[in-house]
């Protein structure tokens, strides 16, 4: 189950799962607040409870979860909420310990939480739409899947069932306010976890996911060069093997008593 980051949507992992084995059962949700999810947003919590009612209603028992940036924290929550029901994580660029910059206070706190969030969200996709569409006219030809993810991430979300500028500040309050709680509890999750960063990420800084491996008790990093934060659109290849092998190794463990 592939779990986008914020903003977002399922369609971020459109590369990745055109690459999986057609072994494996993909799904990949609108997380509650973006795409065409009826629900509004909410805490890392209250994504891990959607994460299970979907679980539920698709009659998956267990799952291996994977969770980019904030869909890393949903995913942690999941393992904590319900261990039985997760077979394994993998987290590109996650959220954890000393992700928080002043950035994400500022944009998280009173008042100016709400004028940010309208600001950008008013402004913000209107320029990335024309900026990519110079972008595509000076180039003469469509931009490619892997090119100038960021203006197309932000020109591109959206929610059907709500304000955009809502779920963001929903989950940027979230973040500053449940990060704590969640990483303090991180020794709890047993599962083996996977997780894949980029060094030159500049929005989530490598020593988080190296704090995540150091607090989890199964997990290792595999680290990627030359990609960034998006992760599942600028990596794809790599992210598609990385989580076929770790499946695959999966299936070589002994059973938990």
């Amino acid at each position: 189950m592939l779990l986008h980051g914020q903003p977002g949507s399922a369609s971020d992992w459109q590369q990745v799962a055109d690459r999986l084995p057609g072994t494996l059962g993909i799904v990949a949700l609108d997380r509650p607040g973006y795409g065409t999810s009826q629900q509004p947003a909410g805490g890392f919590g209250y994504g891990a409870r959607a994460v299970l009612a979907e679980l539920d209603a698709r009659g998956i028992g267990r799952a291996v979860l994977v969770g980019h940036s904030y869909g890393g924290g949903v995913a942690l929550s999941v393992a904590q909420l319900a261990p039985d029901r997760i077979e394994a994580l993998v987290l590109l660029a996650s959220v954890g310990p000393d992700c928080l910059t002043g950035w994400d206070r500022l944009l998280a706190a009173p008042v100016t939480g709400e004028v940010c969030a309208l600001t950008a969200w008013w402004l913000t996709p209107w320029l990335a739409r024309a900026r990519l569409a110079a972008i595509t006219r000076r180039q003469g030809r469509p931009i490619t899947a892997g090119e100038h993810v960021n203006w197309h991430i932000w020109g591109h979300a959206h929610h059907d069932h709500g304000p955009l500028w809502r779920s963001f500040l929903i989950e940027q309050r979230a973040l500053v306010h449940e990060l704590g709680g969640l990483t303090a509890s991180l020794a709890g999750i047993t599962q083996p976890v996977l997780l894949i960063a980029d060094p030159d990420d500049t929005l989530i800084p490598v020593g988080t996911t190296h704090q995540l491996a150091a607090a989890l008790p199964d997990a290792r990093v595999q680290l990627l060069s030359r990609i960034g934060h998006h992760l599942p659109r600028r990596g794809a290849p790599q992210i598609a093997a990385a989580i076929t092998d770790f499946v695959a190794a999966l299936d070589s463990r002994p059973a938990p008593a």
